[in-house]
């Protein structure tokens, strides 16, 4: 009979049971966070691996691919790590194993490669099937002990064989290494850093378990990438990182400049920072010059064969390479921020973000305790070995009567056990006997083995029995970890280093940025504002919206400031490159800054730093206001000059001479000293004339010596002597005197 495709008989009962939803997602989505967490992107504190890295170095010593060994294909270790301990993608296991074997990734390597691994300008390794690895020293320190119950083992996900939960981890895995990994809610981030300071500094907080981080910051500087570069972080900031267990780090890159004869020079970076591309790097930097985002760079060449050599080549020989390099790390990958986040399977259980200072103490104390259960396994070995050896002596005692017992009896063992009081171990091994080891050598060499391993039973019980001995073993085991890495070694060798950011004024490195190009700015009526290319004298063709005209226009040049004044009395300033271009009619201000809808452009000029400019506002107020304390840095401006309704902001000039000529509505012009006016950063001003009704029409500064000039209508111009203007020279906040014939009917300077 075929089987039945029909579902069994239910029997009026669906198994259908309801759920919350609500409930269900919580459950289901904690557990999957905690397994993200647990198993699989946090490291554990004690040997710095997150559970694939363990289950690759694993496999790998099942498969005994020792250092002193011959190598494996990848494909071959892939296939054990998947099968046996990490049911995931082969691509996944095989993309960890590549990053352990790359010394650019990694800065102890676990993984010795041979073939195709990849390299820093992004390319990716061989497939597995090509390519080949064992394991490194750093590795075999990291089991150094796993077969002596030094840990704990648990059962692989099928349970047909067992794994560790943790390796011994000689060495000091997680800070020497570091990690990054994003797990659901949380992420960690940890620079690699140099062993033998690492080792330096557990030696100390063996000896001084309250050392602060301060302290042992004195033997681990900061990070140490594989790739080297440069940290500019001042100790301080390091310091809170390391305390904290977050923070950040700001890497460059090492660059010198080597000269090419006859005043040429050129930038040769050596080293780039921790995680960059090289090949995008360049990439990068070739856009911003196609771009023109780099004005002082010519050109870049990728020179690099084994070690990086990136050739910068300058605009000219007079460029500053300080600046040059400044301006390339701002906009580039050239300076990189590595983030501090030492968040860590604490006690291989909980998510912690540790400092310096626990992260060492954990890795003491797990040392510590693979320190003791290795001696108790070495103990208990010795003590199975001492019964069976104490077994021999006695056989060998009375050799001649056990040769007759194991002859003529026919239960031998149990008669000699009872003979002797013999254990069934030390039974057992006596019947397993060679004849060949029935010399009288023999007995001798058990004699001396006896003594030997009870010499070592006793140092071992003493070591157990001492807390004090087993720190000063632990303290013995990182000093050799020390030789073996330490600072002379090539290996060891610190790569990173520590300097101080020179020192740059902002505004040339933001000038270095910015192409020097010739523009006129042109601002209309109703504040359109736009650049046109070149310096232009006829703007006759300018074309507005219909109900607008031009204001005014101006030269300028591309890496210049544009300060605009308005009728509120505030300043704006804007990037002379940010302006629009001039194909059309511009963009209104109020897109490029805050400026508020009820107020207009008074003026707007180029700034020019140590200038003095002299504000007014309708009403007669003024002072004198330095231009380099106008500058805003903010799209909402800096308020400078205070105007309240109806009052507003009417005049902003340079101020050059040392006399000022004021003309009102109401046509009447005052002469005096600009002495009279204050110099202020910010406020109402003083009253520069008096009027009842009206305002100030127009205003000039002059040199009297050279005499108060101006132009009418007819393009005439008249100048007036201090004699002329004795009349209307008086002190400031005067009415003044009708203006002179010949004024313009407009009542403006011209």
């Amino acid at each position: 009979m075929g089987k039945s495709l029909n579902p069994p008989d239910s029997g009026g009962d669906d198994h259908v049971e309801p759920v919350d939803l609500k409930k269900a997602l919580e459950e289901r989505y904690l557990a999957y966070a905690l397994s993200t967490i647990m198993h699989r992107a946090l490291p554990d504190v004690r040997d710095g691996l997150k559970p694939v890295h363990r289950r690759i170095m694993h496999a790998m010593r099942l498969l005994r691919l020792n250092p002193d060994q011959a190598f494996a294909k990848c494909a071959r270790i892939v296939g054990e790590v998947m099968g046996k301990f990490h049911p995931h993608g082969d691509q996944s296991i095989y993309d960890a194993l590549v990053r352990l074997a790359q010394d650019f990734s990694v800065r102890y390597p676990l993984v010795d490669g041979q073939g195709n691994f990849g390299n820093i300008d992004g390319d990716n390794a061989a497939a597995m099937r090509y390519t080949e690895a064992r394991m490194t020293d750093v590795a075999a320190d990291l089991l150094a002990g796993i077969t002596e119950d030094a840990v704990d083992f648990r059962p692989t996900y099928n349970e047909e064989d067992e794994e560790p939960s943790v390796l011994p981890g000689a060495f000091p895995n997680l800070l020497a290494n570091g990690s990054s990994g994003i797990a659901v809610g949380m992420a960690t981030s940890i620079p690699p850093h140099n062993a033998a300071e690492l080792c330096d500094a557990a030696l100390h907080l063996i000896e001084h378990r309250d050392a602060t981080v301060a302290k042992l910051m004195e033997f681990v500087q900061g990070p140490d990438f594989p790739t080297g570069g440069i940290i500019i972080d001042d100790r301080r900031s390091i310091l809170d990182a390391y305390e904290t267990g977050r923070g950040g780090f700001r890497v460059r890159a090492k660059w010198s400049q080597e000269d090419q004869g006859r005043g040429t020079w050129t930038i040769v970076v050596t080293e780039i920072p921790y995680g960059v591309q090289k090949a995008r790097l360049i990439e990068k930097i070739a856009e911003l010059l196609v771009a023109r985002k780099l004005p002082l760079l010519e050109d870049i060449r990728d020179e690099s064969a084994e070690d990086i050599r990136i050739v910068l080549v300058p605009k000219s020989r007079t460029v500053d390479p300080g600046l040059l390099m400044e301006s390339l790390f701002k906009l580039t990958e050239l300076e990189s921020r590595f983030p501090l986040n030492m968040n860590v399977l604490s006690r291989g259980k909980v998510p912690n973000v540790l400092s310096l200072k626990s992260a060492l103490t954990e890795w003491l104390d797990h040392r510590r305790e693979v320190l003791v259960r290795r001696s108790k396994h070495r103990l208990a070995e010795i003590e199975r070995r001492l019964e069976i050896l104490g077994g021999y002596l006695i056989a060998y005692l009375n050799i001649d009567e056990v040769i007759r017992i194991i002859r003529e009896e026919d239960e031998p063992k149990q008669v000699m056990m009872a003979r002797w009081s013999l254990s069934d171990v030390q039974a057992e091994a006596i019947l397993n006997l060679r004849l060949r080891a029935l010399r009288k050598l023999e007995e001798i060499e058990i004699r001396k083995e006896f003594d030997g391993l009870s010499a070592e039973k006793a140092t071992i019980e003493g070591l157990l029995a001492s807390e004090a001995k087993q720190w000063a073993t632990v303290k013995w085991e990182v000093g050799e970890v020390r030789k073996k890495y330490g600072p002379d070694t090539e290996l060891g060798r610190r790569r990173t280093i520590f300097a101080d950011a020179p020192e740059h004024n902002l505004a040339d490195i933001a000038q270095a940025m910015i192409e020097k190009e010739p523009i006129t700015v042109v601002v209309s009526e109703k504040g359109w504002l736009r650049a046109l290319k070149g310096h232009l004298a006829d703007l006759s063709g300018l074309t507005f919206k219909e109900g607008d005209g031009l204001k005014l226009a101006f030269p300028a040049q591309t890496t210049d400031k544009i300060l605009v004044f308005t009728t509120g009395g505030k300043f704006y300033t804007i990037g002379a490159e940010r302006l629009p271009g001039g194909r059309g009619h511009g963009e209104p201000i109020r897109i490029i800054v805050d400026m508020e809808n009820d107020q207009d452009i008074v003026t707007a000029l180029v700034h020019q730093p140590g200038r003095r400019l002299l504000l007014a506002s309708h009403e007669g107020y003024g002072f004198v206001a330095p231009e380099d304390d106008v500058v805003a840095n903010t799209r909402k401006g800096r308020q400078v000059m205070n105007v309240k309704a109806p009052d507003e902001a009417k005049r902003c000039l340079p101020l050059s001479g040392d006399h000022l000529a004021i003309v009102g509505d109401n046509r009447k012009m005052l002469v005096f000293p600009l002495v009279e006016i204050p110099e202020m950063g910010r406020g109402k001003g003083v009253r520069l004339q008096r009027y009842k009704s009206g305002g100030v029409l127009d205003l000039k500064t002059f040199t009297m010596a050279e005499g108060l000039s101006w132009q009418d209508a007819a393009g005439r111009v008249f100048v007036r002597s201090r004699e002329d203007l004795a009349e209307w020279t008086g002190n400031r906040a005067s009415a003044g005197r009708l203006v002179p014939k010949g004024f313009p009917r407009t009542g403006k300077f011209g």
